[in-house]
């Protein structure tokens, strides 16, 4: 495992989401009542950025095409998309929020 540091725990309040680049891999970051999630940002459909989307609970929904997506699992929940986000651990050390990538 080799964690990278893609933002501060002051940067994401809870509820809110945003893009992080973690060696390369973007990332969609989530803080969902103070535990961290961390998806693929770019939609599996037709590469639109998540993180332009509307977050519903523990879901992001595409702005582009509509196609939600789990943000625990990656899993595809509505279409159009069919591949699941890539999902990756997240661990927040001494205020850094840090992914595994």
């Amino acid at each position: 495992m080799v964690f990278v540091k893609v933002a501060s725990d002051s940067e994401l309040k809870p509820e809110e989401m945003m893009a992080v680049n973690a060696k390369g891999k973007p990332a969609l970051l989530v803080n969902l009542n103070e535990t961290y999630y961390a998806i693929g940002n770019i939609c599996t459909h037709m590469g639109c950025p998540l993180s332009k989307g509307t977050l519903k609970g523990e879901t992001v929904e595409c702005v582009c095409h509509g196609s939600t997506f789990d943000l625990k699992t990656g899993k595809v929940l509505r279409g159009p998309a069919e591949k699941p986000e890539p999902k990756y651990e997240v661990k927040v050390e001494n205020g850094d929020i840090l992914l595994d990538v």
